[in-house]
């Protein structure tokens, strides 16, 4: 069996069968010495490093006296870990890291999203994505619709069956830097006052007024699921991070209560994007009078 590229899910999957191995008392080179298996392949499979055949999980399991519904759920853990997100039909030309990440927020029970500068990714509008997509200097032309198409099939999430809490926090500024013009940003201002009123989307907004602050230090997300820790995630033109250590994803913890009490509260928010988004209009009326 080969190394892959860890995962949420055979993370979670390999914690699970450590514990599993740990309340049987056992090490994983003693379950590979009575198993006769690889200790480096029981090591990589407790990792997630490398595909666990549901065959072995079973193996595992049945050794370690785990039965009922704890064996059907890490059983089912493992047919899923094994199955492919949606992201992967858009092939390789999603790079790397934001497959990993697109991984992370498909499992996440709770994502907090602090953003300085542009709308939210999985919150853009098809016009708002082209033209942030669009005059990225690493994409090709050629690949552009298809970065949209994948950034638009992000909004499934809010609706999946074990749908996540999602808190966003924007500066007003996002709100009024003009992307693609008029009409694109007044679709996109409508589209967040209609994503700002479901029940598991906070969407809250600093106001321009609140001056220099801790959310200066630039835009993160802060990812946090059921059996692992939480994740810290940051980006850039060329890189990115995932943050995993609890002193270090603690810091992003305490900037989230910080920023949040900059905020407005929900429904302060969706007036200003109203407001706002009336602007727009006006501006659009005026602009079509002196045509």
């Amino acid at each position: 069996m080969t190394d892959h590229e860890t995962t949420v899910r055979s993370r979670e999957l390999g914690e699970a069968l450590r514990a599993a191995l740990q309340k049987a008392g056992l090490t994983g080179k003693e379950l590979a010495h009575r198993l006769e298996w690889s200790p480096s392949e029981v090591s990589r499979m407790l990792s997630g490093k490398r595909t666990a055949r549901e065959s072995d999980v079973a193996a595992l399991l049945g050794f370690c006296g785990v039965g009922g519904k704890e064996h059907a759920r890490l059983i089912a853990l493992c047919r899923e870990a094994n199955q492919p997100g949606w992201w992967q039909r858009y092939g390789s030309h999603l790079p790397k890291h934001l497959r990993t990440y697109l991984d992370h927020e498909d499992k996440a029970t709770a994502v907090f999203e602090y953003s300085p500068l542009l709308v939210p990714g999985s919150l853009q509008t098809g016009g708002y994505a082209r033209e942030i997509i669009a005059n990225a200097v690493n994409i090709p032309a050629d690949e552009v619709e298809e970065r949209v198409a994948a950034r638009l099939a992000r909004a499934s999430i809010f609706s999946r069956s074990r749908a996540a809490n999602f808190t966003f926090i924007v500066a007003e500024s996002v709100l009024r830097l003009p992307i693609g013009g008029v009409v694109v940003m007044s679709e996109q201002l409508h589209y967040l006052l209609r994503m700002s009123v479901r029940s598991n989307v906070s969407l809250r907004v600093i106001p321009t007024e609140a001056g220099a602050h801790i959310g200066t230090g630039g835009p993160f997300t802060l990812l946090e699921f059921a059996d692992i820790r939480p994740v810290a995630y940051l980006e850039n033109h060329v890189s990115s991070l995932f943050i995993e250590e609890r002193d270090e994803t603690s810091v992003f913890r305490r900037i989230r209560t910080a920023l949040a009490k900059l905020a407005l509260p929900e429904a302060q928010s969706r007036d200003l994007i109203g407001n706002l988004a009336i602007e727009l209009y006006q501006d659009g009326e005026d602009s079509d009078e002196r045509s």
